[in-house]
């Protein structure tokens, strides 16, 4: 089993975490440079990272990889609850790399303009509940789920793309859980 995709995105960092201690081939691929972004166009129509490839089986997208996972590596499947909780943290992640991805194209994503005050207004509102759910307890269990919304903060923090300082209880979060070894075996920065 391989697992293709960027060292740094959150979306494969979640997936490299699940499959942690598990027999799999991670692929490092730098989809910014030429090289990696051909090898990215040769394996994946949809041009995005992670992809999974199994016995012959070419899976696309972290959410249907994990299903894919659940059904072939008895990973344990989301609760509706759960699905809820990764869509918000999703959304979060998808503005984000929005973001990053205009801001590397020269953008000033500060700009009073539709596009970037939208993406803004979904990353604070999506993380003050995510904050808040943190400080209910739906982040307890070390699971997929928690493990997605570690990557997600803690890549915001890398890449420095929100003012985390008012979310205390994701700020605590992953003070809680940045030594486990899944974590710092997977970190960005140290690559």
């Amino acid at each position: 089993m391989k697992l293709y995709g960027s060292i740094a995105s959150p979306f494969v960092r979640r997936l490299r975490i699940a499959l942690y201690g598990q027999d799999f081939e991670f692929v490092a691929l730098n989809i910014f440079e030429a090289a990696g972004r051909e090898e990215l166009i040769r394996l994946n129509p949809t041009r995005k990272v992670p992809m999974l490839e199994d016995q012959g089986t070419v899976i696309f997208d972290s959410g249907v990889i994990y299903r894919y996972l659940v059904a072939t590596r008895g990973l344990p499947a989301l609760t509706w609850q759960q699905e809820n909780n990764l869509t918000t943290i999703n959304a979060a992640n998808d503005s984000l790399v929005e973001l990053l991805l205009c801001q590397r194209s020269g953008f000033d994503t500060k700009d009073d303009r539709l596009f970037f005050n939208l993406q803004r207004e979904r990353v604070q509102a999506t993380l003050a509940i995510l904050d808040q759910k943190v400080a209910a307890g739906e982040f307890k269990a070390w699971d997929y789920v928690a493990q997605s919304l570690y990557c997600l903060v803690d890549w915001a923090a890398f890449r420095q793309l929100a003012d985390l300082t008012p979310f205390t209880n994701l700020l605590d979060f992953v003070a809680a859980h940045a030594q486990r070894a899944e974590i710092t075996s997977t970190d960005p920065r140290l690559a």
